[in-house]
Protein backbone atom coordinates (compact mmCIF):
# COMPACT_ATOMS: atom_id res chain seq x y z
CA UNK A 1 0.00 0.00 0.00
CA UNK A 2 1.32 3.41 -0.88
CA UNK A 3 0.84 6.58 1.08
CA UNK A 4 -1.84 8.93 -0.24
CA UNK A 5 -1.20 12.11 1.61
CA UNK A 6 -3.70 13.98 -0.57
CA UNK A 7 -6.72 11.87 0.38
CA UNK A 8 -8.69 12.66 3.54
CA UNK A 9 -10.59 10.20 5.75
CA UNK A 10 -14.16 10.00 4.33
CA UNK A 11 -15.65 9.11 7.71
CA UNK A 12 -17.46 11.95 9.42
CA UNK A 13 -19.17 12.40 12.76
CA UNK A 14 -22.23 14.03 11.13
CA UNK A 15 -24.81 12.54 8.80
CA UNK A 16 -23.87 14.50 5.70
CA UNK A 17 -22.80 12.03 2.98
CA UNK A 18 -19.24 12.35 1.68
CA UNK A 19 -18.40 11.69 -1.97
CA UNK A 20 -15.59 9.12 -1.96
CA UNK A 21 -15.46 8.60 -5.72
CA UNK A 22 -12.15 9.32 -7.52
CA UNK A 23 -11.67 12.98 -8.44
CA UNK A 24 -12.47 14.04 -11.98
CA UNK A 25 -9.28 14.94 -13.80
CA UNK A 26 -9.76 17.95 -16.07
CA UNK A 27 -7.89 18.52 -19.31
CA UNK A 28 -5.39 20.89 -17.66
CA UNK A 29 -4.41 18.35 -15.02
CA UNK A 30 -1.47 15.99 -15.30
CA UNK A 31 0.26 13.13 -13.50
CA UNK A 32 4.01 12.77 -13.08
CA UNK A 33 6.18 10.05 -11.50
CA UNK A 34 9.52 10.83 -9.81
CA UNK A 35 11.90 8.03 -8.82
CA UNK A 36 14.56 8.79 -6.18
CA UNK A 37 17.69 6.61 -6.03
CA UNK A 38 18.54 6.64 -2.33
CA UNK A 39 15.74 5.27 -0.15
CA UNK A 40 17.64 6.28 2.99
CA UNK A 41 17.09 9.97 2.23
CA UNK A 42 13.36 9.71 1.67
CA UNK A 43 12.23 9.90 5.33
CA UNK A 44 14.13 13.20 5.54
CA UNK A 45 12.68 14.36 2.22
CA UNK A 46 9.10 13.48 3.13
CA UNK A 47 9.27 14.69 6.74
CA UNK A 48 7.80 13.10 9.83
CA UNK A 49 4.46 11.50 8.87
CA UNK A 50 4.93 12.95 5.37
CA UNK A 51 4.39 16.49 6.66
CA UNK A 52 6.66 18.03 4.01
CA UNK A 53 4.69 16.34 1.24
CA UNK A 54 1.47 17.53 2.84
CA UNK A 55 2.82 21.08 2.97
CA UNK A 56 3.61 20.99 -0.75
CA UNK A 57 0.17 19.53 -1.46
CA UNK A 58 -1.67 22.18 0.51
CA UNK A 59 0.35 25.02 -0.99
CA UNK A 60 -0.10 23.91 -4.61
CA UNK A 61 -3.49 22.20 -4.32
CA UNK A 62 -2.20 18.95 -5.83
CA UNK A 63 -2.03 15.34 -4.65
CA UNK A 64 1.17 13.46 -3.82
CA UNK A 65 1.34 9.67 -3.47
CA UNK A 66 4.50 7.98 -2.16
CA UNK A 67 5.19 4.30 -2.83
CA UNK A 68 8.68 3.20 -1.90
CA UNK A 69 11.11 5.40 -3.79
CA UNK A 70 8.47 6.46 -6.34
CA UNK A 71 6.49 9.67 -5.86
CA UNK A 72 3.45 10.42 -8.02
CA UNK A 73 2.28 14.00 -8.45
CA UNK A 74 -1.26 14.67 -9.67
CA UNK A 75 -3.05 17.95 -10.27
CA UNK A 76 -2.83 21.12 -12.33
CA UNK A 77 0.17 21.20 -14.63
CA UNK A 78 1.66 24.31 -13.03
CA UNK A 79 1.43 22.90 -9.49
CA UNK A 80 2.92 19.57 -10.55
CA UNK A 81 5.83 21.35 -12.27
CA UNK A 82 6.58 23.40 -9.16
CA UNK A 83 6.33 20.35 -6.86
CA UNK A 84 8.73 18.40 -9.09
CA UNK A 85 11.35 21.16 -8.98
CA UNK A 86 10.99 21.66 -5.21
CA UNK A 87 11.31 17.95 -4.44
CA UNK A 88 14.40 17.66 -6.62
CA UNK A 89 15.94 20.72 -4.94
CA UNK A 90 15.29 19.29 -1.47
CA UNK A 91 16.67 15.90 -2.50
CA UNK A 92 19.86 17.60 -3.77
CA UNK A 93 20.24 19.31 -0.39
CA UNK A 94 20.07 15.96 1.36
CA UNK A 95 22.59 14.44 -1.05
CA UNK A 96 24.97 17.30 -0.21
CA UNK A 97 24.61 16.68 3.52
CA UNK A 98 22.38 19.69 4.16
CA UNK A 99 19.12 19.63 6.09
CA UNK A 100 15.57 20.00 4.83
CA UNK A 101 13.19 22.07 6.91
CA UNK A 102 9.78 23.66 6.66
CA UNK A 103 11.53 26.97 5.98
CA UNK A 104 13.46 25.50 3.05
CA UNK A 105 10.31 23.95 1.62
CA UNK A 106 8.42 27.25 1.87
CA UNK A 107 11.33 29.22 0.39
CA UNK A 108 11.58 26.97 -2.65
CA UNK A 109 7.83 27.06 -3.19
CA UNK A 110 7.97 30.85 -2.98
CA UNK A 111 10.85 31.19 -5.46
CA UNK A 112 9.70 28.63 -8.02
CA UNK A 113 8.81 30.46 -11.25
CA UNK A 114 8.92 29.86 -15.01
CA UNK A 115 12.15 31.08 -16.62
CA UNK A 116 12.37 32.90 -19.96
CA UNK A 117 11.96 29.55 -21.75
CA UNK A 118 8.83 28.72 -19.75
CA UNK A 119 10.57 26.02 -17.70
CA UNK A 120 9.88 26.10 -13.96
CA UNK A 121 13.00 26.86 -11.89
CA UNK A 122 13.80 27.73 -8.29
CA UNK A 123 15.94 30.86 -8.48
CA UNK A 124 17.81 32.36 -5.53
CA UNK A 125 19.15 35.08 -7.80
CA UNK A 126 22.52 33.35 -7.90
CA UNK A 127 23.12 34.65 -4.37
CA UNK A 128 24.43 32.91 -1.28
CA UNK A 129 26.32 33.88 1.88
CA UNK A 130 28.95 31.48 3.24
CA UNK A 131 29.70 31.26 6.95
CA UNK A 132 31.53 28.60 8.94
CA UNK A 133 28.40 26.72 9.94
CA UNK A 134 26.15 27.10 6.92
CA UNK A 135 25.52 28.54 3.50
CA UNK A 136 22.68 31.03 3.72
CA UNK A 137 20.50 31.70 0.70
CA UNK A 138 17.70 34.24 0.22
CA UNK A 139 14.22 32.86 0.78
CA UNK A 140 12.09 35.48 -0.96
CA UNK A 141 12.29 38.05 -3.74
CA UNK A 142 12.62 40.77 -1.11
CA UNK A 143 15.61 39.02 0.45
CA UNK A 144 17.22 38.64 -2.97
CA UNK A 145 16.97 42.41 -3.46
CA UNK A 146 18.24 43.02 0.09
CA UNK A 147 21.38 40.90 -0.36
CA UNK A 148 22.14 42.59 -3.68
CA UNK A 149 21.94 46.01 -2.03
CA UNK A 150 24.15 44.83 0.85
CA UNK A 151 26.77 43.73 -1.68
CA UNK A 152 26.78 46.99 -3.63
CA UNK A 153 26.34 49.82 -1.12
CA UNK A 154 28.34 51.18 1.81
CA UNK A 155 25.18 52.27 3.62
CA UNK A 156 21.99 50.20 3.41
CA UNK A 157 18.70 50.50 5.28
CA UNK A 158 16.83 47.22 5.76
CA UNK A 159 13.24 48.13 6.63
CA UNK A 160 10.29 45.89 7.39
CA UNK A 161 8.44 43.78 9.96
CA UNK A 162 9.98 41.23 12.30
CA UNK A 163 10.88 37.89 10.77
CA UNK A 164 11.91 39.18 7.35
CA UNK A 165 15.60 38.42 7.93
CA UNK A 166 16.80 42.03 8.11
CA UNK A 167 19.29 41.52 10.93
CA UNK A 168 20.05 37.86 10.25
CA UNK A 169 21.12 38.45 6.65
CA UNK A 170 23.09 41.57 7.58
CA UNK A 171 24.92 39.57 10.27
CA UNK A 172 25.59 36.75 7.80
CA UNK A 173 27.04 39.21 5.30
CA UNK A 174 29.21 40.75 8.01
CA UNK A 175 30.60 37.37 9.10
CA UNK A 176 31.20 36.36 5.49
CA UNK A 177 33.23 39.53 4.87
CA UNK A 178 35.18 39.08 8.12
CA UNK A 179 36.10 35.51 7.19
CA UNK A 180 37.15 36.68 3.71
CA UNK A 181 39.39 39.40 5.19
CA UNK A 182 37.42 42.23 3.62
CA UNK A 183 36.90 43.85 7.03
CA UNK A 184 38.87 43.59 10.27
CA UNK A 185 35.94 43.56 12.67
CA UNK A 186 32.20 43.43 13.08
CA UNK A 187 30.33 45.86 15.29
CA UNK A 188 26.66 45.21 16.01
CA UNK A 189 24.67 47.66 18.09
CA UNK A 190 21.13 48.45 19.11
CA UNK A 191 19.47 51.06 21.33
CA UNK A 192 18.52 49.81 24.79
CA UNK A 193 14.93 51.01 24.55
CA UNK A 194 12.23 48.36 24.78
CA UNK A 195 8.58 48.87 25.61
CA UNK A 196 9.25 51.82 27.90
CA UNK A 197 11.60 50.00 30.29
CA UNK A 198 14.43 51.91 31.91
CA UNK A 199 17.90 50.41 32.36
CA UNK A 200 18.27 51.89 35.81
CA UNK A 201 15.50 49.70 37.16
CA UNK A 202 17.08 46.48 35.87
CA UNK A 203 19.34 44.40 38.19
CA UNK A 204 23.09 43.92 37.72
CA UNK A 205 25.99 45.89 36.29
CA UNK A 206 25.88 47.64 32.91
CA UNK A 207 26.65 44.49 30.89
CA UNK A 208 24.00 42.51 32.74
CA UNK A 209 21.51 45.34 32.14
CA UNK A 210 22.04 45.53 28.37
CA UNK A 211 22.68 41.85 27.54
CA UNK A 212 18.96 40.97 27.31
CA UNK A 213 18.56 43.62 24.60
CA UNK A 214 21.56 42.27 22.68
CA UNK A 215 20.74 38.55 23.01
CA UNK A 216 19.08 38.23 19.57
CA UNK A 217 22.30 39.51 18.01
CA UNK A 218 24.40 36.91 19.86
CA UNK A 219 21.95 34.20 18.76
CA UNK A 220 22.45 35.08 15.10
CA UNK A 221 26.24 35.04 15.45
CA UNK A 222 26.30 31.66 17.20
CA UNK A 223 24.10 30.28 14.42
CA UNK A 224 26.82 31.07 11.87
CA UNK A 225 30.10 30.42 13.71
CA UNK A 226 31.27 27.62 16.04
CA UNK A 227 30.94 28.70 19.67
CA UNK A 228 34.69 28.56 20.35
CA UNK A 229 35.34 30.94 17.44
CA UNK A 230 32.63 33.30 18.62
CA UNK A 231 34.11 33.48 22.12
CA UNK A 232 37.63 33.98 20.77
CA UNK A 233 36.57 36.71 18.36
CA UNK A 234 34.50 38.45 21.04
CA UNK A 235 37.51 38.47 23.37
CA UNK A 236 39.85 39.79 20.67
CA UNK A 237 37.41 42.51 19.62
CA UNK A 238 36.97 41.16 16.09
CA UNK A 239 33.28 40.89 16.94
CA UNK A 240 31.74 43.51 19.19
CA UNK A 241 28.14 43.64 20.34
CA UNK A 242 27.41 46.85 22.20
CA UNK A 243 24.65 49.29 23.10
CA UNK A 244 24.28 52.32 20.85
CA UNK A 245 25.47 54.65 23.62
CA UNK A 246 28.93 53.05 23.39
CA UNK A 247 29.37 54.26 19.79
CA UNK A 248 29.70 57.95 20.60
CA UNK A 249 33.08 59.50 19.77
CA UNK A 250 34.35 56.55 17.73
CA UNK A 251 35.45 56.33 14.09
CA UNK A 252 34.85 52.84 12.71
CA UNK A 253 37.33 51.99 9.94
CA UNK A 254 37.58 48.64 8.09
CA UNK A 255 34.50 47.50 9.96
CA UNK A 256 31.13 46.02 9.13
CA UNK A 257 28.74 47.98 11.33
CA UNK A 258 25.12 47.00 12.00
CA UNK A 259 22.56 49.05 13.88
CA UNK A 260 19.55 46.90 14.79
CA UNK A 261 16.11 48.06 16.03
CA UNK A 262 16.96 51.49 14.65
CA UNK A 263 13.35 52.68 14.94
CA UNK A 264 14.10 53.19 18.64
CA UNK A 265 16.91 55.70 18.07
CA UNK A 266 16.35 59.41 18.50
CA UNK A 267 17.21 61.80 15.68
CA UNK A 268 20.41 62.81 17.50
CA UNK A 269 21.45 59.18 18.09
CA UNK A 270 20.93 58.28 14.44
CA UNK A 271 23.00 61.20 13.21
CA UNK A 272 25.74 60.29 15.71
CA UNK A 273 25.78 56.67 14.51
CA UNK A 274 25.75 57.44 10.80
CA UNK A 275 28.72 59.78 11.17
CA UNK A 276 30.82 56.98 12.73
CA UNK A 277 31.36 55.45 9.27
CA UNK A 278 35.09 55.33 8.50
CA UNK A 279 37.34 54.25 5.64
CA UNK A 280 36.69 50.84 4.03
CA UNK A 281 33.64 50.27 6.21
CA UNK A 282 30.06 49.31 5.54
CA UNK A 283 27.05 50.20 7.60
CA UNK A 284 23.66 48.49 7.74
CA UNK A 285 20.67 50.04 9.51
CA UNK A 286 17.75 47.71 10.25
CA UNK A 287 14.39 48.47 11.79
CA UNK A 288 10.62 48.53 11.52
CA UNK A 289 9.25 52.09 11.32
CA UNK A 290 5.83 50.82 12.48
CA UNK A 291 7.17 49.52 15.82
CA UNK A 292 8.60 52.58 17.57
CA UNK A 293 8.94 52.25 21.37
CA UNK A 294 10.20 55.77 22.03
CA UNK A 295 8.33 58.06 24.44
CA UNK A 296 5.36 59.88 22.97
CA UNK A 297 6.39 63.00 21.10
CA UNK A 298 9.99 61.79 20.41
CA UNK A 299 10.60 61.36 16.68
CA UNK A 300 12.26 58.16 15.55
CA UNK A 301 15.75 58.65 14.17
CA UNK A 302 15.06 55.92 11.62
CA UNK A 303 12.00 57.67 10.22
CA UNK A 304 13.91 60.97 10.18
CA UNK A 305 16.84 59.35 8.32
CA UNK A 306 14.52 57.79 5.73
CA UNK A 307 13.08 61.24 5.01
CA UNK A 308 16.42 63.07 4.89
CA UNK A 309 18.58 60.51 3.07
CA UNK A 310 16.14 59.49 0.35
CA UNK A 311 17.89 60.14 -2.95
CA UNK A 312 21.36 60.59 -1.43
CA UNK A 313 23.97 58.91 -3.64
CA UNK A 314 25.45 55.76 -2.09
CA UNK A 315 22.54 55.16 0.30
CA UNK A 316 20.20 52.23 -0.44
CA UNK A 317 16.80 51.39 1.03
CA UNK A 318 15.26 47.92 0.97
CA UNK A 319 11.61 47.71 2.01
CA UNK A 320 10.80 44.15 3.06
CA UNK A 321 7.14 43.17 3.34
CA UNK A 322 4.86 40.69 5.09
CA UNK A 323 5.43 38.32 2.15
CA UNK A 324 9.12 38.20 3.14
CA UNK A 325 8.40 37.00 6.70
CA UNK A 326 10.22 33.69 7.18
CA UNK A 327 8.66 32.63 10.46
CA UNK A 328 5.49 30.59 10.96
CA UNK A 329 3.09 31.32 8.05
CA UNK A 330 0.62 32.73 10.57
CA UNK A 331 3.09 35.54 11.32
CA UNK A 332 2.72 36.90 7.77
CA UNK A 333 -1.05 36.93 8.13
CA UNK A 334 -0.78 38.67 11.52
CA UNK A 335 1.50 41.36 10.03
CA UNK A 336 -0.92 41.93 7.15
CA UNK A 337 -3.86 42.18 9.56
CA UNK A 338 -2.08 44.83 11.64
CA UNK A 339 -1.00 46.74 8.53
CA UNK A 340 -4.57 46.72 7.26
CA UNK A 341 -5.90 47.97 10.61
Amino acid sequence: MGKKTGFKNPKSSNSIPVDTSPPVVSSDETTLDIVFKDNRLLPLLFGERDRYLQRIENNLNIMIQARGNRVTLSGCAEGVAIAEVVLHKMYERLENGQVVSVGEIDANLRLAKPDHNGKTQVSHGGLSISTRRKVIMPRSDGQIQYIRLLQKHDLTFGLGPAGTGKTYLATAMAISQLLAGQVDRIIISRPAVEAGEKLGFLPGDMREKVDPYLRPLYDAIFDMLPSDQVERRLESGEIEVAPLAFMRGRTLSRAYVILDEAQNTTVEQMKMFLTRLGDDSRMIITGDPSQVDLPKGVKSGLIDAIEKLDGVEGVAFCHLKASDVMRHPLVSRIVRAYDKA
